[in-house]
């Protein structure tokens, strides 16, 4: 049986890990700097079957504006070029036999602002998340008491500090969803 310490370590690794989700899922969002991380997870048809484009190639960022797709193969330079154009990055792809160029725009003032919409929505996406392992710790706490496996006072005690963990982490996702706005707002 867990006792109240690692039921409530087990939600903070979870929370953690959350919060190393959502800043991978940041890195997507297209800013008005090229980032590598954009592209590193579209999907490139190679031999038959999809692999992520940072397993086909290495992705730098060179000259300011351009990141720069270089594949250890060829022949999926084509491929390559197709799966940018088939996803909704907005990229015109260029290569000249060896490697791939993606110039990137600035953006728009009303793209920035979407943008941030689309930051907003995803931190309260994952403060959700936050919650429900809240909620799911919550439970275990609960069934606790229920089993007599702990005191009623100690489950008060166990709540109020997962509560506190979770204010923790919900500040966390608040500061990274800040720091992003002003990362897509910036020019």
């Amino acid at each position: 049986m867990p006792t109240i310490k690692e039921v409530l370590g087990e939600g903070s690794i979870r929370k953690s890990n959350s919060i190393d989700a959502l800043r991978r899922e940041f890195d997507t969002i297209r800013t008005g700097r090229p980032n590598p991380a954009i592209v590193e997870n579209i999907m490139v048809e190679y031999y038959g079957s999809l692999v992520p484009m940072n397993q086909l190639s290495s992705i730098s960022v060179s000259e300011g504006r351009t990141i720069v797709i270089q594949p250890w193969d060829k022949q999926s330079i084509q491929g390559i070029e197709k799966a940018i154009n088939t996803g909704e990055l907005g990229f015109n792809p260029t290569n000249d036999g060896n490697v791939v160029r993606l110039v990137v725009p600035q953006l728009t003032e009303d793209r920035r602002k979407d943008l941030v919409k689309v930051v907003k929505r995803k931190a309260e996406e994952w403060k959700v998340e936050l919650r429900n392992i809240r909620r799911d710790i919550l439970e275990q706490i609960r069934t606790m008491v229920k089993n007599k496996d702990i005191s009623e006072d100690e489950s008060k005690r166990a709540q109020e500090q997962l509560q506190k963990i979770t204010d923790q982490y919900v500040s966390q996702v608040d500061a990274i969803a800040a720091e992003k706005e002003s990362e897509v707002m910036s020019i």
